[in-house]
């Protein structure tokens, strides 16, 4: 092809010579190869802007050779006709033949194209043949006001769809005019599928369904339907003579069903026999054509079983299956070309919309439109879908409906394959608009927004479709979701609510006013009240969620999350009513709630991780106090992390023990490095003890430690411990002092001579003390003692001490052990609170956690010198090696295991659900409930209360065979 002829897209050189040349269109010199004139060169540029400019060039020289020369003068002298001509032919090779073989009906695409009324083609039509030309004149028009971008595809969906509702009426007006029942029966034609939500195809079947009744008292119901069915079929097959198909298989029963149904028919059907999907197929019904009254009182009728059918407790996953059904269904081969069926598809955006529809519509009127786009508007308008997810659909949808309107105009054929032949490739995005560039060929462009806008859709159907609110609002009655201030407040008292007058004041908080967050609420809440109404005090959980609510209710993406974001609104819901704790972390810290939204993000983070970040974040600081606020910020979140993994069942309590010390472990290397870096170098370390040293911290616990150092070379011993003070009596400032942030308290009472000695001394110190004034219990004491921060060096020094009193070789002898059995019989008499019930004190009653730890301790000194093993801060660690040992009779040990695990659990828990600490187990109330929930798997309060006496019975008697064996 010479190139001054391929650069307007032609690619067969003899042919497009000789259409365009003399015996032609004329609009070709060939001697001179150029166009003839400008007129000429117009031409030939919109032919190159056609789907197929061949094909275009082709059928426009058919059509004047068939038509004449006004066809030539038509296409240089009007613009808009030449626009609508050309777009024709080179689109569709089927509507090009159809204008060759009737060729005066091109004139139909002369003057105003949208001025002319509905129903304008299809007017004064009273044959079939008739009726056949009207319906091809009509859509005609339609796909060149589509192709020059007179109408863009909602346009031309509407317009699709309105000469689909003409061809009914004008098709069952000549049925009729063929079988007069007049005088026996009404019939209204329901819309149904896509003409139901005027959203029609070029190519499709209309699906439909049909009702009549008697036309007069007189006419008994079996004649009637047998007229109407007389008339409906012969309707449906004049439609199929004229345009498309007419399906009438989402009647009841399908297509073994009767074609005609009364009201009361349909009625007695959907009550007893319709599943789920037949209901959601009823989201697009209405009535047009035919008894268009009749149509009405059957879609009214019909409307209160729609709005009801999400309550069936299996229907959202019997939508779920159905889009799962149709996918499987899809060719193996197709399945990632199908715009319509497949992953990414149309039916993804149809199927999201609709389910929401099913399960929102019920108490939100502005959502029961038949048209995908106006209801995916209206979800956006509700809160119901966010604004950027909405316009993402809306735009994906437009796209793949345009993509499918030009796959079916080229043959006039129903599909929805995207090809994957090169050529049928390139003719599908020529005729999308797309042409070729610099950059990518017009292929190319194509398939990078098709992937894009699939990508989307994919993402947003699997994050509305499956999103958990569905279920639980659906599970939510609909006369529940909209109820009268009285009916509310019996409602609430229904639900367990102690203050329903006050849980209603919170709710009219929440929900009043006509703002994006108030519609958000109004979703979310009848939700959530169930999940409240589970807990042991629902008028707390409620509360809470006000608090956090109005504390983070302003940001934008707080109310999204909940809607939006997995399981995170019930887990919220869940947290708040069981726990003051999460609640009053959650309030200072709402920007947490992001961590509900994955279950990875609930794993505890290690001490080296956090260490890392904590460090980090002080070092942004060059204020202490500022340096160490940003530190305890970060504290703030991980104990958040902790917590709600550990209510969730995320974690054991050994879990939660560990991840609570590497916390504090944290935060004293944080802060260590802050006030250290004030003084002259020293070498320093901080020793943890207790339950920080054993990796068994509860969440009120202090950080138990020793503070030791060192004086380096050249600095008076004097002045060593001076500095060394500074720095002790700094790190505890930091951390205690008042703040938004939950404080840590750094306990030194386990140092030689407790409270009035020292706070910090010398290792040579410490070295002198144990070796002339300590106490057996001090070396009980250093059982625990493991590094945490400060000159690891010096901290090994100091364990290596430590090692030599809390192993003694040969073990403890006969006084040491009286003693300890004396020192352990003050604990249980002195030492448990006035008034406390020592069967269910977690700590110091009997099988509690003082049983266990001094068995395992008294174990570890009197054996740890000989058993490797049972060197170890942690107390299941060694009792495991105790029993691996032969020290402890399995049963026992599996007895003491089951009573500390067991008091350590409930310890946390009553600690997360009060918001401070506590030891007592109480033997009813709130929080005995809330520790039966949790931690009961489905047992009763009562129940619970009874297993846990029983563990800590076993423990207790374990605890006085081992210990007292010794």
């Amino acid at each position: 092809m010479p190139s001054h002829l391929a650069r307007f897209g032609f690619t067969d050189n003899a042919r497009t010579e000789a259409m365009t040349g003399p015996d032609g269109l004329r609009l070709w010199d060939a001697a001179a190869r150029k166009p003839v004139d400008d007129d000429a060169v117009a031409v030939l540029d919109s032919l190159y802007f056609a789907a197929d400019p061949d094909l275009a060039l082709f059928q426009l020289h058919r059509l004047f050779e068939a038509a004449g020369e006004e066809v030539r003068t038509a296409i240089i002298e009007d613009k808009a006709v030449r626009r609508r001509l050309i777009g024709v032919l080179g689109v569709s090779a089927t509507l090009g033949d159809l204008l060759v073989a009737n060729p005066d009906e091109w004139r139909e695409l002369q003057g105003e194209q949208n001025k002319r009324p509905a129903g304008y083609a299809t007017r004064d039509v009273s044959t079939v043949p008739l009726l056949r030309s009207a319906y091809r004149r009509e859509l005609l028009r339609i796909v060149a006001a589509d192709l020059t971008g007179a109408a863009d595809v909602e346009v031309t969906m509407q317009r699709l769809t309105e000469l689909a509702d003409a061809t009914l009426v004008a098709a069952l007006g000549i049925a009729t005019g063929e079988k007069d029942v007049s005088g026996v029966c009404r019939l209204a034609v329901i819309a149904m599928g896509k003409c139901g939500g005027r959203e029609l195809n070029y190519v499709s079947d209309v699906d439909v369904v049909f009702v009549a009744e008697p036309a007069a008292e007189g006419v008994d119901t079996e004649t009637a339907m047998r007229a109407g069915s007389a008339l409906a079929a012969r309707m449906m097959e004049i439609c199929g003579v004229v345009a498309w198909p007419v399906d009438a298989a989402l009647r009841p029963e399908g297509s073994r069903g009767a074609l005609v149904r009364t009201v009361a028919s349909h009625l007695a059907y959907y009550h007893k026999w319709a599943k789920t999907w037949e209901f959601q197929a009823l989201l697009k019904a209405r009535p047009a054509a035919g008894d268009l009254t009749l149509g009405e009182e059957w879609l009214a009728a019909l409307q209160p079983l729609i709005w009801s059918a999400a309550e069936r407790p299996e229907a959202v996953d019997e939508v779920r299956a159905m889009r799962r059904r149709i996918i499987e269904a899809i060719p193996r081969d197709e399945v990632e070309r199908e715009i319509k069926r497949g992953p990414g598809g149309l039916r993804d955006i149809e199927f999201a919309v609709q389910l929401l529809q099913l399960v929102h519509g019920r108490a939100d009127e502005s959502l029961r439109t038949p048209t995908t786009l106006a209801g995916l508007r209206a979800l956006i308008e509700g809160g119901y879908v966010g604004l950027a997810d909405g316009e993402a659909l809306l735009r994906a949808y437009r796209f793949l409906r345009v993509v499918e309107h030009r796959l079916q105009l080229q043959r006039l054929r129903r599909t929805h394959t995207v090809p994957d032949d090169t050529s049928a490739l390139r003719w599908l995005a020529h005729a999308l608009g797309y042409r070729p560039s610099a950059a990518r060929d017009a292929v190319e462009s194509f398939r990078t927004e098709w992937v894009r806008h699939s990508g989307e859709v994919r993402r947003l159907h699997a994050k509305l479709f499956y999103r958990p609110l569905l279920e639980a609002v659906a599970r939510v009655p609909s006369e529940q979701l909209r109820l009268t201030p009285d009916a509310a407040r019996a409602r609430l008292a229904a639900l367990g609510f102690a203050d329903p007058a006050g849980a209603l004041r919170h709710l009219q908080s929440l929900t009043g006013g006509v703002s994006r967050t108030a519609a958000i609420q109004r979703q979310l809440l009848p939700a959530l009240l169930s999940e409240f109404a589970d807990a042991p005090e629902p008028d707390r959980g409620l509360l809470a969620y006000r608090q956090v609510s109005e504390k983070a209710g302003n940001t934008p993406w707080y109310l999204r999350l909940l809607r939006d974001e997995g399981p995170i609104a019930f887990r919220l819901a869940r947290l708040l009513a069981l726990s003051r704790y999460v609640t009053e972390l959650l309030v200072h810290d709402p920007e947490a709630l992001r961590l509900l939204a994955d279950d990875t993000e609930l794993v505890p983070r290690s001490a080296e991780v956090l260490t890392e970040g904590f460090a980090a974040a002080a070092d942004r600081h060059d204020d202490p106090e500022t340096a160490i606020n940003a530190v305890r910020a970060l504290r703030r979140r991980e104990l958040f992390r902790i917590a709600c993994a550990d209510l969730l069942g995320l974690l054991d309590v050994e879990e939660v023990g560990t991840a609570l010390s590497a916390v504090i472990d944290a935060t004293l290397r944080a802060t260590l490095g802050v006030t250290s870096s004030a003084v002259a170098p020293l070498p320093f370390a901080i020793i943890g003890m207790g339950r920080l040293g054993g990796h068994e911290t509860s969440y009120p616990s202090d950080a138990d430690v020793l503070f030791v150092y060192e004086a380096p070379p050249g600095m008076a011993d004097d002045a060593a411990s001076g500095v060394a003070l500074t720095v002790a009596e700094e790190l505890r400032r930091l951390l205690a002092r008042p703040a938004p942030d939950p404080p840590l308290g750094v306990d030194a009472d386990l140092r030689p001579e407790g409270r009035q000695g020292p706070l910090v001394r010398s290792l040579g110190a410490y070295q002198q003390y144990y070796a002339r004034w300590s106490k057996v219990w001090e070396a009980q004491a250093l059982l625990r003692a493991r590094f945490v921060a400060g000159d690891a060096g010096l901290a090994a020094r100091f364990l290596e001490l430590a090692d030599a009193k809390r192993y003694p070789a040969g073990g403890l002898t006969r006084d040491q052990i009286q003693e300890i059995r004396r020192l352990k019989a003050r604990v249980d008499s002195e030492r448990l609170p006035r008034g406390a019930d020592p069967t269910t004190h977690t700590k110091l009653g009997r099988g509690g956690l003082a049983d266990v730890e001094w068995t395992v301790q008294l174990l570890q000194l009197h054996h740890g010198a000989a058993v490797p093993a049972l060197r170890t801060p942690r107390t299941l660690e060694a009792l495991s090696a105790a029993e691996a040992a032969g020290l402890v009779d399995p049963a026992d040990a599996a007895a003491l295991k089951a009573a500390w695990r067991q008091a350590s659990t409930v310890r946390n828990l009553l600690t997360l659900v009060r918001g401070r600490a506590t030891d007592q187990l109480p033997r009813q109330g709130p929080d005995l409930a809330a520790a039966a929930r949790v931690l009961g798997r489905g047992m009763e309060p009562q129940e619970f209360l009874d297993e846990y006496l029983r563990v800590a019975r076993h423990g207790r008697q374990s605890t006085e065979r081992v210990f007292n064996a010794i």
